[in-house]
């Protein structure tokens, strides 16, 4: 009887890994044709492996995925609240999903509700952050919108959308020194999309502050000035010293590119020493550090060369024909971060 029993035992175990490799099989089937965007075929493979385990986690929330990109999403929301009821290893996954879906429908409150419901499961989670922040920011809740972009920046430095959404915030605030900065680290972190090329716009657009010439050769200097306690009040006065320093006879003979370096180093320098007079907060204690210790060192000009790539081809060429500079700036980044 023993060794009857073992040998069932042993039969049903290998039962067990033939149909964990057919779903698996599938799986690897499906993603691929979700990979390829046909979604419908996708969908016919995770029905397949469905059939072998009705309630896998894996096969709804890839099901959720694919209906998701297919824009059904009824489906989508179904089937990735099998898996938020499974609360397994996917369940992150399966909110985003349900949550964005949600937003697709246009019920954006109520893709806030759960994305608020599934941060207090999951705090530190910071696609959930920003997604709610991303909601927030649609219904032009401008504050709770940096508040959860901020949280998501600081559980996850190196997402660039989160930089990014954190810049567009900023600039609808009229936040011209907030927004720069962090245009600069999204640049930092994505210098050669669609979205650098506009980020890279913003930069040189704003980085001189509202300055005019008149005729007469009279330069202009309009400077809002914001709260009397706005921590950033000198920055913006010095951005626009620096706009108007660019219209000098003696920096005529200078390119875009060497004053868009000299002025970023002094932005950053300024911001730097700001920062030694006891300022705090989010942007003094994230941003301001970093590229102050990028502007007291020697790859300032690699840096700027470098997240201005996708905007400007002299600097796409510079870059080309100064791999040791970009190596160097390589090695200082890597020990920094260390």
């Amino acid at each position: 009887m023993k060794n009857l029993y073992s040998i069932l035992l042993l039969a049903l175990f290998t039962l067990q890994l033939s149909a964990q490799d057919s779903i698996n099989a599938y799986i690897e089937e499906g993603i691929a044709h979700h990979d390829n965007g046909d979604y419908d075929k996708a969908l016919e493979a995770y029905e397949k492996a469905l059939v072998l385990d009705p309630q896998s986690t894996v096969v709804n929330y890839e099901m959720a995925l694919s209906y998701f990109h297919k824009k059904d999403y009824k489906n989508a929301i179904a089937r990735a609240d099998i898996v938020i009821d499974k609360k397994d290893d996917h369940i992150i996954s399966a909110y985003l999903v349900k949550g964005s879906a949600l937003d697709m429908m246009g019920k954006v409150k109520e893709s806030i509700k759960l994305f608020e419901k599934a941060i207090r499961k999951f705090p530190d989670n910071y696609l959930l952050h920003y997604n709610l922040a991303l909601n927030h920011y649609k219904l032009n809740q401008m504050d709770k919108a940096q508040e959860h972009v901020i949280h998501a920046i600081e559980s996850n430095p190196n997402h660039p959308s989160s930089h990014w959404m954190l810049a567009n915030i900023e600039s609808a605030k009229g936040n011209t020194v907030q927004s720069l900065l962090a245009n600069h680290y999204f640049l930092f972190l994505e210098p050669d999309s669609s979205r650098s090329s506009e980020a890279y716009t913003f930069l040189r657009e704003n980085f001189g502050g509202n300055v005019t010439q008149e005729k007469d050769n009279a330069i202009t200097i309009n400077v809002s000035m914001g709260e009397d306690d706005d921590p950033f009040s000198a920055a913006k006065l010095m951005l626009g010293l620096m706009g108007a320093s660019n219209l000098l006879p003696e920096n005529a003979d200078k390119t875009p590119e060497e004053l868009f370096v000299e002025n970023t180093e002094s932005f950053f320098k300024i911001l730097g020493e700001l920062k030694d007079q006891k300022q705090a907060g989010f942007y003094w204690e994230f941003y301001v550090p970093f590229f102050y210790d990028i502007a007291k060192s020697d790859h300032i000009e690699t840096y700027c060369m470098y997240i201005s790539q996708s905007g400007n081809e002299k600097a796409a060429a510079w870059l080309d024909a100064n791999t040791e500079k970009i190596e160097a700036f390589d090695i200082w980044l890597k020990e920094y971060f260390q």
